[in-house]
Formats: C-alpha cells, sequence, structure tokens
C-alpha cells in the first residue's frame, strides 16, 4: 500500500477567491430556498414557480460544480470544464437578475400582508439574498474572464460571455411571442419568428461546441465559423428589428397605442413591444460580438478519445 496519497482534494476550491464566490453562492442560494419554503412562499401564479425554479436550479448546479471542482472529479468528464463553469456562472447571474427583479414585485409589499408582518420580513430578505447571490454570481464570471495576457476558455471572452446574454435575451423574445403575440397574423412577422429561433439555434450550437469541447469537429475553421454565424445573425436581426415594429405598429397593421380594453398581462400589444425591443437588444448585441470577435485569438481544443 503506497503510503503517499496524491491531492485529490483541490484546496483552491475552497481557498481563493473563485472558491470563496461558489460558496457564497451555496450560502445564499441555500437561504434563499429555505426562507421561501419555510415561510415566505411563492403561490401566486407563473411567476412565483419561475422564481422558485431558477433558485433551485441554480443551486443544484452549483452544488454540483463545487464538489467536481474540490474532488477533481471534473477531469473524469469531456467537457472544456472552464467554459461550462464560466458560461453556467453568467447564465446564473442573468437568472437571479430576473428573479430578484420578479420577485419582490409581485410579492413584497410596504403592508403587511394577511400572513402578517413575518411573512413580509421573509420576503424582503429573501430579496436581500437573491441580490447577494447575483453579485456572487457576477464576481465568478468576472474572476473567469479573459484577461490581457492570459489563455482562456472561449466562453470567458467578451464574445463567448454574449454568447449567452444572446441566448438569455431570445429567451425573453420566445416567452413575449408565446403570450399572445398574434405573430401568425402576417408573414412577415412569421419571418420574424424564424430569424430568432435560427438565431437562438445557432448560438446554442456554438455554446455547446464550445463546452463539450467539440470546436475541433467542425469542417470550419471555429474562428472562421463563429464570425460568420455573427455576421449573419447581425443582419438577420436587423431586417427582423425592421420588419416586426412595421407590421406591429402601423396603422396599416396594428396600433401604434397601447388599446384601452387590453387586459394586463395578457395584452397582445405589450407582448409585441417587448419584442420589439429586445429585438434591437439582440441586435446591439450581436453587433458587439461581431467586432470583438475580430479580436480573439482562437485556440481550437481536441476532442478526447
Amino acid at each position: 500500500m503506497n503510503a503517499q496519497g496524491g491531492q485529490y482534494l483541490n484546496k483552491a476550491a475552497v481557498l481563493s477567491p473563485l472558491g470563496a464566490a461558489r460558496l457564497s453562492q451555496l450560502a445564499l442560494g441555500c437561504s434563499v430556498v429555505a426562507m421561501v419554503t419555510h415561510s415566505a412562499g411563492y403561490s401566486g401564479g407563473s411567476y412565483g414557480v419561475f422564481c422558485m425554479a431558477v433558485w433551485c436550479a441554480c443551486f443544484t448546479v452549483t452544488t454540483a460544480v463545487f464538489f467536481l471542482d474540490a474532488t477533481r472529479l471534473y477531469t473524469c468528464l469531456h467537457v472544456s470544464w472552464d467554459n461550462l463553469t464560466v458560461a453556467f456562472a453568467a447564465l446564473a447571474t442573468l437568472m437571479y437578475v430576473t428573479a430578484s427583479v420578479v420577485y419582490p414585485v409581485y410579492f413584497v409589499t410596504v403592508e403587511c400582508p394577511y400572513a402578517g408582518c413575518e411573512v413580509r420580513n421573509f420576503r424582503i430578505a429573501v430579496t436581500v439574498c437573491s441580490v447577494g447571490a447575483t453579485l456572487a454570481y457576477a464576481a465568478e464570471v468576472i474572476l473567469s474572464r479573459a484577461k490581457p495576457g492570459r489563455v482562456v476558455g472561449y466562453m470567458a471572452t467578451v464574445s463567448g460571455l454574449l454568447k449567452v446574454v444572446q441566448g438569455f435575451v431570445a429567451c425573453i423574445i420566445f416567452g413575449a411571442l408565446a403570450n399572445g403575440s398574434e405573430f401568425t397574423r402576417f408573414a412577415a412577422t412569421v419571418y420574424c419568428v424564424v430569424v430568432y429561433a435560427v438565431c437562438f439555434a445557432m448560438t446554442t450550437v456554438v455554446v455547446i461546441f464550445t463546452v463539450s469541447g467539440r470546436t475541433a469537429c467542425l469542417k470550419l475553421p471555429f474562428d472562421r465559423f463563429v464570425v460568420v454565424y455573427t455576421l449573419l445573425a447581425v443582419l438577420l436581426y436587423l431586417s427582423a428589428s425592421v420588419v416586426w415594429p412595421v407590421f406591429g405598429f402601423d396603422r396599416k397593421y396594428g396600433s401604434p397605442e397601447r388599446p384601452s380594453s387590453c387586459p394586463r398581462g395578457r395584452c397582445p400589444w405589450d407582448s409585441k413591444v417587448v419584442v420589439a425591443v429586445f429585438s434591437f437588444v439582440n441586435l446591439a448585441l450581436y453587433t458587439a460580438d461581431l467586432a470583438y470577435s475580430q479580436r480573439i485569438r482562437f485556440v481550437t481544443q481536441r476532442p478526447r478519445v
């Protein structure tokens, strides 16, 4: 029996700024889930369910990431670990930001609810902890992102992080489209939906290939593929950003003003505004991505055998 054991545990997973950020994510995430389950509550429709799903999912994945990093078991996975963790941290930041805004808007009130002030205080505490966890995930992104002279994974670059934001914004657009946007009325608006779907699918493909470390499997050089796809996405989003407002708000096809009889939360006009606004947001993101893609030096990863 060999008395000299190896370093099976990764001390840096705890005794480092990155480890401290992940421990903070775990502590704050656990606190949020515990308080919501105990007394704060999340009933009241899909918004509460969404917030709880975000907190539970992020806590579960963060626990797995921390465990795999601390035990070095991530080396057994056929993935690019650095790309995977920074992509998840960026996505978790965006999800937590959304939950940290949605939960207090729909659940926190100045007056004490019928259940008493204790419930209100728990909900305020949940909001505070959720904001704290948001900052902890953002700190991980900042600690992991690319710096001059430092070789990192693609997802740690500005271009890689923008891919995560683009996908998140696309999900917001899809949510608005599904909320009675009436996009099937015109062929032009259907075209816009196709644009959103194609760009989202291609962004997802880029992230999957990068996270899995399979960029060498592409027939084209990965850097050229990313630049060509991003340019195509800019052109497609540019067309959609022009077409959607015309067929959504021009008097010939729709209404430039919100109808007074439109119900709150289920108004097609509101959904059209959300789609239009976030179309321009994604157009700006893809344009910035195209500009930053010119400055990245890519290192292709060979798949493991």
